[in-house]
């Protein structure tokens, strides 16, 4: 059954599809990344569509009633936890963007009477290792198998989101010390990873074979430049139909150097945290929640080291 909505007269500056456009430019202006600007866009559109699907086009109509309907209509679609919550987000920053922007006299905001749907943190399946190894042997020792090679050591070794990984240019890796910044995390947050000796000789070893002069760390061809996302994906697609291994997924590398940092002992969790470009703990702990068998490599029974 549908809830009845409040109406009130329409104005431009209560007209909900005009006002996500201004929200819009508003965090454009901010400089907010472009990949965050299209998260906020692809869900505010499909949130101003149900609405209007509701004959609710002014944001004073919205009621908490409102959001919980289109949190409903979302999971009839199909989405799961997690992209319900992100949707759910967006709106909720969207609406308390608008009573901090236009602070109307009398509104009352209805995400405040919303709960934030609840998302099963599931753990994350890393890379498995064994696979990762056939992936690297059949790379090949021509510059793009150097480079391949070395990629994949990369990814392992600091946990670097795709994108990031990507960006990264030749003057902002040391191949000798392993330093190597990030300039574009996620937030637009730079910071340092290290990469490892093996690393550092793959790296190495792919770099002498390059003979232009592009900035990009990771190139096609000097003829075609830097290497793009999907050039990543394909790649490694086809190297591990080569390997005769699963294909992984890119980010499943970012899962495997979480749970292996965790597992070393060599490092706290805040560190780690920094090292992986997380603005909080609970992405983390999720990343790097651990399975059946890296608990009970961990587990001891309190009955038999009892001394008697």
């Amino acid at each position: 059954m549908l809830i009845e909505h409040r109406t009130t007269l329409l104005t431009q500056e209560d007209y909900l599809e005009i006002l996500i456009e201004a929200f819009l430019i508003t965090k454009k202006s901010e400089n907010v990344a472009s990949g965050t600007l299209k998260f906020y866009k692809d869900k505010l559109n499909l949130f101003n569509t149900y609405c209007v699907s509701q004959e609710i086009k002014q944001v004073s109509q919205i009621i908490p009633g409102t959001v919980r309907e289109f949190l409903l209509f979302l999971k009839e679609r199909g989405n799961n936890d997690g992209g319900i919550h992100a949707h759910f987000r967006t709106v909720r920053t969207f609406l308390r963007w608008y009573e901090r922007e236009h602070e109307p006299e009398g509104w009352k905001n209805p995400i405040n009477k919303v709960k934030a749907p609840k998302v099963a943190l599931e753990p994350l399946e890393p890379a498995i290792y064994g696979d990762v190894e056939k992936m690297i042997k059949v790379c090949g020792n021509d510059m793009l198998g150097k480079r391949n090679q070395a990629m994949i050591y990369f990814l392992l070794d600091t946990g670097s989101r795709a994108n990031e990984m990507l960006k990264v240019t030749i003057n902002d890796v040391n191949p000798l010390t392993g330093e190597c910044l990030i300039r574009q995390g996620k937030g637009r947050k730079p910071r340092y990873v290290f990469l490892g000796e093996k690393t550092r000789r793959s790296l190495r070893q792919y770099l002498k074979l390059r003979t232009d002069k592009h900035p990009a760390l990771w190139i096609i061809s000097s003829r075609d430049g830097a290497l793009s996302y999907w050039g990543l994906v394909s790649e490694f697609k086809r190297l591990a139909v080569k390997a005769k291994v699963k294909t992984p997924s890119i980010h499943s590398f970012r899962r495997f150097w979480a749970l292996q940092m965790l597992n070393n002992g060599k490092t706290d969790i805040l560190s780690i945290s920094r090292l992986g470009g997380w603005s909080d703990l609970q992405m983390l702990q999720r990343y790097a929640k651990q399975n059946k068998d890296d608990l009970k490599a961990k587990s001891s029974s309190p009955v038999d080291d009892y001394p008697t």
